[in-house]
């Protein structure tokens, strides 16, 4: 199971529900896909075909809208 946070243009922002404790988010579109951490700061763990300015906005958009995916984090794996 992989809920989806949320959708921002093409990308979905997601979590893989038995994937590794420490607080990420997974992002794909139909041009590639990766990761970012948020803890202890936003940055790119994992990139697979996406480009530098994608990558760029859509650190902007985990940075922007972190509070948010952190809830949805602690709700989702503390039920």
């Amino acid at each position: 199971m992989s809920p989806t946070i949320f959708r921002y243009r093409n990308y979905r922002f997601y979590f893989f529900s038995r994937e590794e404790p420490h607080l990420h988010v997974p992002v794909i579109s139909p041009d590639g896909e990766a990761k970012f951490w948020l803890e202890p700061r936003i940055e790119l763990a994992v990139n697979q075909g996406l480009g530098a300015t994608e990558l760029n906005e859509l650190q902007c958009i985990v940075g922007e809208r972190q509070n948010e995916i952190r809830e949805h984090w602690q709700r989702h794996f503390r039920a």
